[in-house]
């Protein structure tokens, strides 16, 4: 693929997927305003962005077998906890940006999880296998994940357990 139209589609994949995610929230605050058709409204066209972000990942050649897509997950992850995140929080340090920081913070704690989450799933699948899991809990506040153990309450913010969204 010529190298513009690469550039191209990479930037058209990051605007439908942001796309995606921002009215996937927009429905969620239609819910709440008791605006139900609205908010389905936005969860169809969320899925038309989603659609679009999806072809456009494929062209790029970005997607592969499970195995390969652990492995970028896996890289993205990392490269979030490692690199992206704690830049990102240096500036916000700088310049005094308490919600950005506590953010960042969560961003970060969740995400170290996934690394780790998503590395058993890479073994389990070089060994020709899934891997074992009833339930994942995530937390709506934080994003915090934990398999099959429901907590009390969430260790990185403190949100009751009963409140966390399950898989």
């Amino acid at each position: 693929m010529k190298e513009m139209t690469k550039k191209n589609l990479s930037d058209a994949y990051a605007g439908e997927s942001q796309a995606h995610m921002k009215y996937q929230i927009f429905a969620d605050v239609a819910e709440k305003e008791n605006k139900p058709n609205i908010a389905k409204l936005f969860r169809a066209i969320s899925y038309a962005e989603r659609v679009h972000a999806t072809n456009h990942l494929k062209e790029l050649g970005e997607v592969g077998n499970t195995a390969e897509n652990l492995e970028k997950a896996l890289a993205g992850e990392t490269f979030e906890v490692e690199e992206m995140y704690p830049a990102y929080n240096a500036v916000a340090e700088l310049q005094g940006e308490k919600g950005a920081k506590r953010s960042i913070h969560y961003a970060i704690e969740a995400e170290k999880l996934h690394i780790k989450m998503y590395d058993d799933a890479k073994n389990a699948v070089l060994k020709d296998e899934d891997i074992k899991l009833s339930k994942v809990y995530i937390c709506p506040v934080c994003g915090y994940t934990t398999i099959d153990v429901l907590p009390d309450k969430c260790p990185i913010c403190g949100v009751p357990g009963n409140k966390f969204v399950a898989f």
